[in-house]
């Protein structure tokens, strides 16, 4: 059963780390245009469940929460789904629950434990088909920077264990609290799916974090994605600002 608990803000934090600092990025051509709306309220109140309970669940629940939309945090551990949920003003539940009644699942936990967590969320049986579900996982190795996969892609792995889920990969290249301090410069998230509907949800949520969404294409486009990931991490690894590794266009 979903619990609301609490309603003091607090600054995320936890042990699963899923994203990166991306480098600055210009506008390029998209379906959506270039808005973002630096966590204004929304216009539609998203109901929202969070596969998670680390760093970057936190901030984004953070975030949306802010942007007007209602929050599940859904975690292996019961209790760090309440007590996250207590200090956000969010609702916990089990992950066999996350699905119901939601807008959007987002899957915000290291790659090692995605599997499961789908499982648990009830992929395998069924329970995400339909639903815009946001990857914003990292499967690559934080110290090469290499992927974790030999083929194919940890967005394509989750839409093979969760049929009839409409997988969409964002927002796995900047870090959760970067949507929670002031934005000086755009921020561009790219973002890939086979499903138009749910990229428009994604799209959605990106613009009331402030990003701009711009759709890159199909759900094959994932690994493309995940790979300039793990090009981030290692120029980062390296002492490298990753955005003067990015020609400037504009």
């Amino acid at each position: 059963m979903r619990q609301q608990i609490g309603d003091e803000p607090d600054p995320a934090v936890g042990d699963e780390v899923v994203a990166v600092v991306a480098p600055h990025a210009s506008i390029l051509p998209g379906r959506f245009p270039p808005i973002g709306r630096n966590r204004l309220p929304s216009v539609d109140d998203m109901k929202i469940s969070i596969l998670g309970t680390g760093n970057m669940a936190a901030a984004l629940a953070q975030a949306w929460i802010g942007a007007g939309h209602t929050v599940t945090i859904a975690g292996r551990s019961a209790d760090k789904a309440a007590e996250l949920a207590g200090r956000l003003g969010a609702y916990a539940a089990a992950p066999s629950e996350a699905a119901a009644g939601a807008d959007a699942v987002v899957v915000a936990v290291l790659w090692d434990g995605v599997p499961d967590m789908i499982e648990l969320a009830g992929g395998s049986r069924g329970a995400l088909r339909g639903v815009p579900v946001l990857d914003c996982t990292n499967p690559v190795d934080f110290a090469t920077g290499a992927h974790r996969l030999a083929a194919g892609s940890a967005a394509e792995t989750i839409a093979a264990q969760a049929p009839g889920a409409s997988v969409v990969k964002a927002l796995h290249m900047y870090a959760g609290q970067m949507w929670l301090t002031s934005q000086e410069r755009p921020r561009v998230v790219a973002i890939c799916g086979d499903d138009e509907a749910a990229l428009d949800v994604v799209g959605q949520l990106v613009t009331d974090l402030g990003g701009t969404p711009v759709a890159v294409g199909g759900l094959d486009r994932a690994r493309q994605l995940e790979e300039a990931a793990g090009f981030v991490v290692s120029l980062y690894g390296k002492g490298v600002d990753p955005s003067t590794a990015i020609p400037s266009v504009g």
